[in-house]
């Protein structure tokens, strides 16, 4: 008997409590099966919290509902939600009275003996300290509650946070990239007039800049944003709200009260005296009318913070997409930013290589000029300007010096054609693409 493992779910739409025994290693969905069973909620819409606002972990046993400690086994209690409502309204039932203690209700002033009228107080102080330990467990419900939706609104502003910070980069992308763009195109169009030209490079930039006007939509979140702020302020308002803290003072009272009527009555000698129970009956209805105000205001903010709750959990595939969308937009810029820095480089390619050229054949012109008119003229001695004999015309050596100036002109047109070849492929590819 010591080693049995028992767990006692207290079901928040109806204020009662069901307890079960688990079963050695059994599953959290098995035990799921067996709340259905008792309270016909069905196990997607169960939600099991701890004290402490967790929900209990599917992949985890049914013993995590029991703890092992100082308060015992008895005394832990799992907290049952409905996923399906929002709204808990009752009407709840007060537990019932005892057969006695009813009857002394029903007519305070008859007189009972003082050894009976110990019996039926004695029950009536333990139904008045029942009634303030059940709000007492409803009150930890809600408070289970509460601690839940901080949990959610913790994940819902890291989640925003994120998303602002991902929408100020794509911001500060866009705006680079409009201003280089419109800086490429106005160099570009300078350049035109004397340099290379693409009509399809030209049309593939300016759809570029379309686009990323068109990206631009990814960054706004300001109508998340606004929601995010309003209900954020709901639920710091829930916070403060009179309700969020315990409202049993009265109900404690009453117990004291109770309490102290039955040690009185308890001093009373056990003689043939009898009385009524007038004041105790006040005391039962003074606590059963406390418990009705302080549960009706219990729910209705517990009904509040399960709203806010649920529009949070609405809210959180919103921000997914939306974050979604700014990382699609921020890797459409991106590419678009460095397909236009490779046509840039490649421009340059075409112009520099274009450059190399000309001045390969400008010197190989200038070679070509000069150096027949210097193999050809004549050797004028100092003086005289008479012509050298034959033997001073050119020699064999000098006619091979002419052969080799010819060889190399050959050479350097071949070049200067493939060059010329090379870089007409160059300009088709880069208007194909």
């Amino acid at each position: 008997v010591l080693f049995l493992q028992i767990v006692h779910i207290l079901n928040m739409t109806s204020a009662k409590i069901v307890s079960f025994l688990l079963h050695p290693e059994e599953s959290l969905h098995s035990l799921q099966n067996r709340i259905e069973f008792e309270t016909g909620i069905s196990t997607g819409n169960q939600e099991l919290l701890l004290e402490t606002g967790i929900c209990l972990d599917p992949r985890k046993p049914a013993s995590q509902c029991v703890i092992d400690g100082v308060r015992g086994w008895d005394s832990y209690m799992v907290y049952l939600f409905d996923k399906s409502k929002t709204v808990y309204d009752g009407p709840f039932a007060s537990r019932s009275l005892s057969d006695c203690v009813n009857y002394i209700v029903q007519d305070s002033k008859i007189q009972l003996p003082i050894p009976q009228l110990r019996k039926v107080w004695a029950e009536a102080v333990h139904y008045v300290i029942g009634l303030k330990e059940d709000y007492s467990r409803l009150f930890q419900g809600q408070r289970a509650a509460m601690l839940s939706l901080l949990r959610y609104n913790a994940n819902l502003i890291k989640m925003k946070n994120n998303m602002v910070s991902a929408s100020q980069q794509l911001k500060a992308k866009l705006e680079f990239f409009h201003q280089s763009i419109r800086l490429d195109l106005e160099r570009y169009s300078d350049q035109m007039a004397y340099g290379i030209s693409s009509e399809k490079m030209l049309k593939a930039w300016k759809e570029m800049e379309e686009k990323a006007s068109q990206c631009a939509q990814a960054e706004d979140i300001g109508y998340l944003d606004e929601q995010i702020m309003a209900l954020h302020t709901e639920i710091v308002e829930l916070q403060k709200s009179p309700y969020a803290r315990r409202q049993g003072e009265v109900m404690e009272s009453l117990e004291q009260r109770a309490i102290d009527l039955y040690k009185q009555l308890k001093t009373r000698p056990p003689d043939h005296a009898y009385s009524d129970s007038t004041d105790m009956v006040k005391i039962i209805v003074q606590t059963v009318q406390s418990q009705d105000r302080v549960l009706k205001e219990l729910f209705g903010h517990l009904s509040k913070l399960l709203g806010c709750k649920q529009k949070i959990i609405d809210l959180l595939p919103e921000i997914e997409v939306a974050l979604n969308n700014i990382k699609e937009a921020d890797n459409s810029v991106m590419q678009m930013q460095g397909k236009r820095q490779r046509e840039i480089w490649h421009l340059l390619k075409i112009a520099c290589t274009q450059s190399s050229s000309r001045s390969l054949v400008s010197s190989s012109l200038e070679g070509t000029a000069s150096t027949p008119a210097a193999t050809w003229l004549p050797q004028s001695s100092s003086g005289n300007s008479a012509p050298h004999p034959l033997s001073s015309l050119a020699a064999p050596e000098d006619g091979e010096n002419y052969a080799d100036v010819i060889r190399e002109n050959v050479n350097y047109l071949e070049l200067f054609s493939s060059i010329l070849q090379e870089v007409r492929q160059e300009q088709n590819s880069m208007m194909v693409s």
